[in-house]
């Protein structure tokens, strides 16, 4: 009977994985997997690169050996072979051999000649980025003008030395220059070839043959004739405004062909094609559309729902797990909006605010790293086991079940139980410990119950975790049609669903979790998100790095999407004392905003700026379009030992008032005690992101409940919005793909610098001085100040005991002379700082002082 049951368990595993039966079949997707295997790609760029300089030295020896040339020729086309028998023991003048020889008479002579070597040039590349694993989309327009260069060089080299050195044109070239000559004769192959290399040059680089630009320009008035240097940034911004001038000057472009035809039928007109708009966006980028826009799409077999005869109590359903679309969206979207870019009639007095930087373009999703993709294997026995192991243990306490699910994510599958009628939900609830014990399991996770199923969820880690990489998140069709108005991407779900939030919604956000958890990792993938959503117009950072290393790599990109204070600093923030500077700042323009939209009669910032694009609200009138400012705080712990109020206190007033005027603050930290996430930095973070931590204390700080503590670390997280908790498994961004797209982005044209926030003056930076009234000092301020000067020790009772004064009297002197900028600001048990080096200084000072 047992076997029987557990035949019978075999066939219904077999029937929801029929991925198994696949494998045993002769022909399949599987058996070409060698072809994008990249050990594959290694020995193919090995091979092409020792190919090419085999042949280099090969067409380098023929040409030298020229006068050993026709000994070579002949052992080559004798119809005997010699050359190919081993016991020729003459052998080839080629450094390369025979084969070298026989290699160098097919191209050099035979074929294109000296431009042969453009050819092995391309060769050279194509295995250089086979064997370092480098993107291949290049290689279509290299190919592309390699092919155009081998032909003009051959045909030119052909035209020059007909008559003399046929190795020059090879060939090609001198065959091709005789029909050109008997068509249009030795002068018309000469301008052919001019034109031929003119329209290349165009091709490629674009040249601007009107005189006048960049070089010289006329005054239509006067006729004086002005010289103009411009530089090739001028002449480039000049090209970009003249193009989305002509653009804006033109109809609707019309997607639909029908839609197309209807209104040429009404209105007498010929519109657009598609066809005309994509050689458009062609010749403005460079890149075939046709190359880049290719379906892409990973198949993940069905798994089918079965039930299991083992234990008759209940049958165990294996939900399928869904698979996000991936798509070349990033792509596309450069295409869609080159041409949306094209306005229709009626909205050319709309002001766009991303043509301040015309040209930028958002990052591609080549720079991501493609991951081999893996389907989500289950694995039976690992099913089987722990679905007996729960039911037995649930058994053991009298407890019914009479349903159970099995819902597979990346990272952890969840068991949904349907318990018996009867049954309380904290029975269950109550044997978390001793389910994870008898799976003898890390990070058992019991949801008792989850919300909205009617069901209890007991959640258990997967043996082969998947990583999530960035790539399919961010190519995936959910996010590229996602219209949120700051989408982050959070990871994917137990159901194997891609997240994405609204930071804008959230409105703030607290990320927190034990080091080496993820959280740096998660702050990379917040940042990533937006940086491949929103324009540097739209969007701006204000990042905050304590630690000094972690936000680094977005120095580059500070002419687009930086925020700071003025003067020449960094903008990413590492001094405690410019941090509560900059947040104070942010207070500033918080208050600004406010104004304008009171100003404007509106409650946020996008009725703000929706009224702004409409020219409603006018610049001479004080209004300016309002991007979004993200705050980023890597590390608030140490924050909050060194500054303490002085940091609270304006993040929670960015807390409270800023969601409505675009300014949203994220906050991690991998010290999640009470004394660090204050009960005021809590109440006004309702969203809370928590990497595995080490207690129930930690997990309860952060997302008021336990769970935490349970996680299994890598990424795995718990998402809270006030309701209920998410379990995610955060996608994977590595350092190198964050370095190149900082780079992608910098070195675009940027504005002239980062976004200016407004100057805060501390009291210890005006040093109150403007406060000090020299007439009413104390008479004995002079002799304080010597004294002070003299020990360089800022001390109330060093004042008191050396000029005989009262405690009151000794601090109003204190106070003067920190009014007077000769003493810093009160810093606790410790003395205060003396601010003037010594007497010759400050007389100097004083006299300045009293005038």
């Amino acid at each position: 009977m047992a076997t029987k049951k557990s035949n019978s368990f075999r066939n219904a595993a077999d029937d929801f994985l029929p991925e198994e039966k696949d494998k045993q079949k002769p022909f399949g997707p599987g058996k070409l997997a060698w072809i994008k295997d990249e050990r594959t790609h290694k020995i193919a760029g090995a091979f092409f690169i020792l190919f090419s300089l085999f042949l280099f030295v090969a067409f380098t020896s023929h040409i030298i050996n020229l006068s050993q040339f026709e000994t070579d020729q002949d052992i080559l086309q004798s119809s005997s072979w010699k050359w190919f028998k081993a016991n020729n023991v003459r052998g080839a003048s080629n450094m390369m051999g025979y084969f070298g020889a026989w290699f160098s008479h097919l191209f050099i002579h035979k074929w294109f000649g000296i431009a042969s070597y453009i050819l092995l040039f391309t060769v050279f590349t194509l295995g250089t980025r086979l064997l370092f694993n480098w993107q291949l989309h290049p290689m279509t327009k290299i190919l592309r003008y390699s092919f155009f260069i081998i032909v003009w060089i051959s045909l030119l080299m052909g035209f020059i030395f007909h008559s003399d050195n046929l190795y020059m044109g090879g060939g090609f070239g001198y065959f091709g220059f005789m029909w050109l000559k008997s068509l249009i004769g030795s002068v018309g192959t000469g301008i052919f070839l001019f034109l031929y290399g003119l329209a290349f040059m165009i091709i490629v680089y674009n040249i601007d043959l009107k005189f006048k630009k960049g070089l010289v320009q006329y005054d239509d008035e006067s006729g004086d004739r002005n010289r103009v240097a411009f530089s090739d940034h001028e002449t480039e911004a000049e090209h970009m405004k003249q193009h989305y001038e002509d653009l804006h000057n033109q109809r609707e472009p019309i997607l639909n062909k029908e839609h197309a035809e209807l209104i040429e039928e009404e209105e007498g007109i010929q519109l657009h094609s598609i066809p005309e708009i994509e050689d458009e966006v062609e010749e403005d980028t460079g890149a075939n559309i046709e190359d880049h826009v290719e379906p892409i799409s990973f198949k993940v077999d069905p798994i089918k729902e079965k039930k299991v005869e083992k234990i008759p109590d209940f049958e165990l359903k294996i939900e399928q797990p869904k698979a996000d679309e991936f798509v070349p969206e990033v792509i596309q979207k450069a295409v869609v909006e080159a041409i949306a870019s094209d306005r229709p009639v009626g909205l050319e007095d709309l002001y766009d605010p991303t043509l301040d930087l015309p040209g930028y373009q958002f990052p591609t999703i080549d720079l991501l790293q493609e991951y081999e993709f893996t389907k989500i294997e289950v694995d039976r026995t690992e099913l089987e086991t722990s679905k007996n192991l729960i039911v037995e243990t649930l058994k053991n306490y009298n407890i019914a079940i009479s349903e159970i699910r099995a819902n597979i994510g990346p990272t952890v599958t969840l068991y949904e139980i349907v318990p018996a009628p009867g049954v309380k939900i904290s029975r269950i609830k109550n044997l978390e410990d001793d389910i994870a014990l008898s799976l003898a399991a890390l990070g058992i996770r019991i949801i008792a119950p989850i919300p909205g199923r009617g069901t209890i969820g007991i959640e258990v880690p997967n043996k082969k975790p998947e990583m999530v990489p960035m790539r399919s998140m961010i190519g995936s069709k959910k996010f590229q049609e996602c219209n949120y108005e700051l989408p982050v991407i959070l990871g994917k779900t137990i159901s194997n669903e891609l997240y994405i939030a609204d930071l804008s919604k959230m409105p703030h956000l607290l990320c927190a979790g034990a080091t080496g958890q993820g959280k740096s990792v998660g702050l990379n993938t917040l940042i990533v998100s937006l940086l491949y959503k929103k324009h540097p117009s739209e969007l701006k950072f204000v990042l905050v790095d304590p630690k000094k290393v972690e936000l680094t790599l977005y120095n580059k990109i500070e002419r687009h999407y930086l925020a700071k204070l003025p003067g020449d600093g960094d903008a990413i923030i590492t001094d405690t004392k410019l941090v509560c500077n900059t947040l104070n700042s942010l207070c500033m323009e918080m208050d600004d905003r406010y104004e304008l939209l009171k100003a404007a009669g509106k409650r946020n910032i996008i009725e703000y700026n929706v009224k702004f694009k409409e020219r409603k609200l006018l610049p001479t009138e004080g209004h300016r379009f309002l991007p979004y400012i993200v705050v980023v705080i890597d590390e608030v712990a140490d924050l909050m030992m060194t500054a303490g109020r002085e940091v609270e206190t304006p993040i929670a007033r960015l807390a409270q008032l800023a969601r409505a005027i675009g300014i949203h603050v994220i906050l991690a930290t991998q010290r999640p005690s009470v004394n660090i996430i204050t009960g005021t930095i809590k109440a006004n973070f309702p969203a809370r992101l928590a990497f595995r931590v080490t207690s129930k204390i930690d997990s309860r700080t952060i997302l008021d409940s336990n769970g935490a503590d349970q996680l299994i670390g890598k990424g795995d997280m718990l998402f809270s919005t006030g309701n209920d908790l998410i379990r995610l498994q955060c996608p994977f961004v590595d350092t190198p793909e964050v370095e190149r797209i900082t780079e992608f982005i910098g070195n675009q044209r940027g504005y002239s610098s980062a976004l200016i926030l407004p100057e805060f003056r501390s009291d210890e930076d005006s040093g109150s001085r403007d406060n000090f009234d020299a007439n009413d000092r104390d008479a004995l301020f002079e002799d304080a100040a010597r004294l002070i000067v003299m020990t360089q020790q800022g001390s109330t009772s060093l004042i008191q005991r050396k000029l005989k004064l009262g405690y009151n009297r000794a601090g109003r002197l204190v106070d003067q002379l920190e009014q007077a900028g000769i003493v810093g600001p009160f810093e606790g048990a410790k003395a205060r700082k003396v601010l003037i080096p010594d007497e010759v200084s400050l007389d100097q000072y004083l006299n300045t002082l009293y005038k």
